[in-house]
């Protein structure tokens, strides 16, 4: 077993990984703690075999998140490794702190070494095998490969050959060469790639890494001092993927060999038992197994295909978010799917973003496009009229689809996609409503995520590129009312440094799920550009006409991918309000069948999403629902007929007790309006 634990500025959470599904760390009915300044206090003595099991530090689970924190501390993974003491009742801890290629120089180079030490090992076992390149990655290192074809099974022959070349404590040497020297031994040893890699390098004098005598390549490091520095146990060969060379797809397909590497045994296990758990949460198979959606290759790939249950998600998303906007001011648009070529050429999409926009369309000797982007329809929308100062700020949103070229090889569930849908806003405002405006952002960003699981951001503050539109003048202002948003929000946020668009600064904030992944979320741009480019205007209070500024803003990104993040930061164990069938009704006998869709009749009726399963033994029943996700189960048998009542069964309470069918309805119903627990 091993925990992961998530500490927030406010709020530390511990939860529990156990036989690849979570489980709350305390018997169903141990008392625990919740206060905003402590958190929550959870009792280490347990009994393993009543463990009530549990997705997430969610309110649906008693837990109720009350602020959001964007500044979040490390992730930490404790195991315990002794289970006969989990049985009888309690269990030590041993925390480990995943370190991280900009935490440890020290894991950075055997990161970098065992990729080199993979090379040579394939080369002594495949003499054939030509190198390319070799880079340390997050999570360990890989290298491609020009050689034949090989299999998950050939990667336990070079892990073998690894565990050799690391024994045998080679020194890592660097040796300093001229290019033509360099050029001279590439070519003896019939290495082309090498000679490609040679010509991009840039600086002189060209830098060798040598791994003992026996094997070279080009390289600026940094590597460990000698091989037996590295923990031969605390490395694994994951896959093998084919790549093509320099990602350019009429170039050689390459075999690119993944590992992952750590400082010790104990890390290794503990990343092992996370990759495990986010396979687990994979939302491609859970969306399969859930009914959720599905990717119909006879509509053509990376076209989503909502299904009934996935729907209902979809509608309560967007219905939440429509809700949350009207509040906040905004004004709802829906726009063409299709507009004439010549706005995507006003806009500068075909000059700079063609290669990821579908063929035009000649209708009736016109070209049309289908759209990449809707910020063109909202400037029209603008346009329509003149605006005076006193009309600022102007809000307008959409949940529009657009449609975006992708190679096949890069889409990937909800996540790569041709088809998707932005919940897609802009702000036409004056100059010193940019603030503002920007906190206002900030806030309904906050208010939406944390309504849906969310509370742990990364924010980033791009400033100024090199090349830009828009004066020195405005670009300052602009980026200090997006700093001033952020400071009073209280936001913890990094520079990165000429990072912004072309068109004006921008902030970037990725959410955080239950294992600690960061997903690019929500997005706030200012833009100088398209105002120029589009010749919108206003009169100003000397009845003088000046340009808006116009800010682009995106909380959820894209509803298929935020959908996708859902799904794995839940495990498909939705929260009973988002869940898409809130109870399932099952009768003991068909003698009760009648009366099972009466009282599943009665929920609906109270817009509570239920239905009836039946024809199965109990036992079969529950286990199928269980395995579908479904948080409330009402069994209905002879007495409960007899009573006109549900014995009712929570996935994560277990029993909770027969009571009166008007009761469960009042309970599910307070539940969801409190985004609570039942």
């Amino acid at each position: 077993m091993f925990v992961i634990q998530r500490m927030a500025t406010t709020t530390p959470i511990t939860f529990s990984l156990l036989s690849n599904s979570l489980r709350f760390l305390t018997k169903p009915s141990s008392p625990f703690t919740s206060s905003l300044k402590n958190g929550f206090s959870i009792s280490p003595k347990f009994s393993a075999k009543k463990l009530a099991s549990f997705s997430l530090y969610t309110p649906r689970n008693g837990f109720c998140i009350s602020s959001a924190v964007a500044s979040p501390d490390s992730m930490e993974t404790v195991i315990n490794g002794d289970e006969k003491k989990l049985e009888e009742g309690s269990f030590s801890e041993v925390r480990i702190k995943l370190p991280t290629n900009e935490s440890s120089e020290k894991l950075l180079r055997v990161r970098h070494t065992c990729a080199h030490v993979m090379a040579m090992a394939v080369q002594k076992l495949y003499p054939n095998a030509k190198v390319t390149i070799g880079p340390w990655i997050d999570n360990g290192f890989y290298y491609d490969f020009d050689m034949d074809p090989i299999t998950d099974k050939d990667l336990k022959r070079i892990k073998k050959e690894m565990d050799r070349i690391i024994s045998r404590n080679l020194p890592l040497v660097r040796e300093e060469v001229s290019r033509d020297e360099a050029q001279r031994r590439i070519m003896a040893q019939n290495e082309p790639y090498k000679l490609e890699i040679l010509d991009s390098i840039k600086e002189e004098p060209i830098t060798i890494y040598h791994i003992g005598d026996e094997w070279w390549d080009l390289c600026a490091g940094p590597h460990v001092d000698t091989t037996g520095t590295i923990n031969r146990r605390a490395i694994e060969l994951e896959s093998v993927a084919g790549a093509y060379w320099r990602g350019d797809v009429n170039r050689p397909m390459l075999q690119r060999i993944y590992g992952t590497a750590w400082e010790n045994e104990e890390q290794l296990k503990a990343y092992l038992h996370f990759k495990a758990e986010a396979l687990r949460r994979d939302h491609r198979r859970l969306g399969q197994e859930l009914d959720l959606f599905s990717i119909e290759e006879d509509a053509g790939g990376g076209l989503v295909f909502w299904h009934p249950k996935g729907a209902i998600v979809r509608h309560i998303i967007e219905d939440t978010w429509k809700k949350l906007h009207i509040e906040r001011g905004y004004s709802l648009l829906y726009t063409p799917h299709v507009a004439k070529a010549d706005l995507w050429k006003i806009s500068g999409h075909l000059d700079f973003y063609k290669e990821n926009m579908f063929e035009q369309m000649n209708i009736e000797d016109e070209l049309y496009q289908l759209r990449p982007m809707n910020c063109p329809y909202h400037i029209l929308v603008y346009k329509r009229k003149m605006h005076s100062y006193r009309d600022f700020p102007i809000r307008v949103a959409e949940l529009g689809t657009v449609y975006r070229y992708e190679l096949s090889g890069s889409l990937h569930g909800l996540f790569r996609v041709r088809g998707f849908t932005q919940d897609d806003a802009h702000i036409f405002c004056l100059e010193d409503q940019i603030k503002d405006e920007i906190r206002g952002v900030l806030d309904l960003t906050e208010q939406i995520l944390l309504q849906f699981g969310f509370h742990q951001y990364e924010v980033n503050l791009s400033t100024r590129p090199e090349k830009a539109v828009g004066s020195d003048d405005i670009w300052e202002k602009a980026t200090l009312a997006l700093k001033e948003a952020l400071d009073d929000k209280g936001w913890g946020y990094e520079i990165d440094e000429g990072g912004g668009a072309f068109y004006g600064p921008k902030i970037d904030l990725k959410i955080e799920d239950a294992l600690g992944r960061k997903w690019q979320c929500s997005t706030i741009q200012v833009d100088f550009n398209l105002p120029e480019r589009f010749d919108i205007i206003y009169v100003d209070s000397n009845s003088e006409k000046k340009r808006p500024i116009m800010i682009h803003r995106a909380v959820l990104g894209s509803l298929e991918r935020f959908f996708g993040v859902l799904i794995e930061h839940y495990a498909g164990d939705f929260p009973l309000w988002l869940s898409p069938i809130q109870a399932r009704v099952l009768p003991v006998t068909d003698t009760q069948l009648e009366y099972s869709h009466e009282v599943v009749n009665k929920l609906k009726a109270n817009g509570i999403r239920a239905e009836v399963c039946h024809g199965e033994r109990l036992p079969k029943l529950i286990r199928t629902s269980e395995k579908q996700r479904i948080p409330l189960m009402a069994v209905v048998g002879p007495r409960e007929l007899e009573t006109q009542s549900v014995t009712v069964r929570s996935r994560f309470g277990g029993e909770l007790g027969t009571m009166p069918v008007d009761d469960f309805t009042c309970r599910i119903k307070k539940a969801v309006e409190n985004r609570g627990s039942f």
